[in-house]
C-alpha cells in the first residue's frame, strides 16, 4: 500500500478515494484534512473517531452523528490500516497518509 512518493496509501480503486474526498467535501463544508481513527481521546475501547481541519489547519466542529460517519466511510476504504493512530486524509488531493509520517516522525 505504501506508494513512492512518499507515505501516501493508496486503496485499489482510485477512483473510489475521489468519490470518497468528493463526498466528504460535500458532508462537512470547509474541510480540508480529517483525521480518522478507531481510537477516540476520551475512549478506551474501539470506536470511529475523527477530527476535520480546515485549511488553516484550525479544528471543525463536527456533530457525532457527522464524524462517526465520516470516520467509518474512511475505515472502510483502507480495512487492513492499523487504525489505533489517525490517518490524516486530505481531501484536496483524496491520499491518505500513514500517520508516523503526518506527525513528523520517520520510520
Amino acid at each position: 500500500m505504501d506508494t513512492a512518493d512518499g507515505g501516501s496509501l493508496d486503496c485499489l480503486d482510485r477512483a473510489r478515494q475521489q468519490r470518497l474526498a468528493a463526498q466528504l467535501a460535500h458532508m462537512i463544508p470547509g474541510v480540508a484534512t480529517i483525521h480518522a481513527s478507531l481510537k477516540g481521546p476520551w475512549q478506551s475501547w474501539p470506536h470511529p473517531h475523527l477530527i476535520g481541519k480546515d485549511a488553516a489547519g484550525q479544528t471543525i466542529d463536527l456533530n457525532r452523528t457527522t464524524a462517526r460517519v465520516a470516520a467509518r466511510w474512511i475505515l472502510w476504504v483502507w480495512p487492513a490500516l492499523d487504525w489505533n493512530r489517525p490517518h490524516p486524509f486530505d481531501l484536496a488531493t483524496a491520499t491518505l497518509t500513514r500517520s508516523d509520517l503526518a506527525a513528523g516522525r520517520g520510520r
